[in-house]
């Protein structure tokens, strides 16, 4: 009995209390705008394309749209070969076809909700994977309309974490909160990982353990855990509570602040 309680007070403090907290949160500064009118302009975490002529790959995540910002995130991927001109972007929807190109700026805001960067490559380091992302997404499984399920899968973050997958060198994951990240899009419940190991019970639960996964553990898609390479603690609904997952190196400077940057008002 005194395990059992320990369980549950294991999992109020973890899983419920975040989620409560993630609630209250939502409750007092809600998302603004209501969707349809939100902001889905750039958020200037990439310089334009014709001034970056190297190669580039990003891994981006931001709440989604309207309640569900409580539980989850939405994330995409955003690559440009070195010379081209603009950035792919690439998303995963419940509409239309599931994958989406160029559907929206590639460092956009979703719906009004600032992105964070939660993987960043550039020049030969970003070039090399670009080949293998594309393969990964043209062979992506789930790629037919019917296939989108919300939870616990495959949905955006699957496929995010899909095409991670397939270059193992990118080294990273994504945050607590994306939602479907674990389901198992290739069918395999267990697997090694470039640094570790998971097991996915179909995405309602799981277990993972590794040196850049920390340890985590998912119930019912949402996941608690810890992050030790860059420590931070990984809480339902929250997020990471520590340091961001990508070193301030990596990230570009922020635009310049003057006159000629300041945004233009409006109504």
């Amino acid at each position: 009995m005194s395990l059992l309680k320990t369980a549950l007070a294991l999992f109020a403090l973890f899983f419920l209390l975040p989620l409560g907290i993630s609630a209250a949160l939502y409750q007092r500064d809600g998302i603004g705008p209501g969707w349809w009118t939100a902001d889905r302009g750039s958020a200037g975490l990439l310089p334009p394309a014709a001034q970056n002529p190297g190669a580039v790959v990003r891994v981006f995540a931001a709440p989604t749209v309207r309640w569900r910002g409580i539980f989850a995130v939405h994330s995409w991927v955003v690559f440009k070969p070195e010379g081209a001109s603009a950035y792919t972007r690439y998303d995963y929807t419940a509409w239309g076809d599931p994958i989406r190109l160029n559907g929206f700026e590639a460092d956009g805001r979703w719906f009004g909700r600032a992105p964070q960067v939660v993987f960043a490559a550039d020049g030969a380091e970003a070039a090399a994977m670009i080949p293998r992302m594309q393969a990964a997404i043209e062979a992506y499984e789930w790629r037919n309309r019917g296939d989108y399920r919300v939870w616990p899968g495959p949905n955006s973050n699957t496929f995010v974490a899909a095409v991670m997958d397939a270059v193992p060198e990118i080294n990273a994951v994504l945050p607590p909160n994306a939602i479907g990240k674990d389901f198992p899009h290739d069918g395999r419940w267990l697997r090694l990982t470039e640094t570790g190991v998971r097991l996915s019970l179909g995405g309602y639960a799981g277990l993972a353990v590794g040196w850049v996964e920390g340890l985590e553990v998912n119930i019912l898609g949402a996941v608690a855990g810890v992050d030790v390479r860059r420590p931070a603690l990984k809480l339902p609904g929250l997020g990471r509570i520590g340091l961001a997952p990508v070193a301030e190196a990596a990230l570009p400077p922020p635009p310049p602040v003057g006159p000629s940057s300041a945004a233009s008002p409006s109504g």
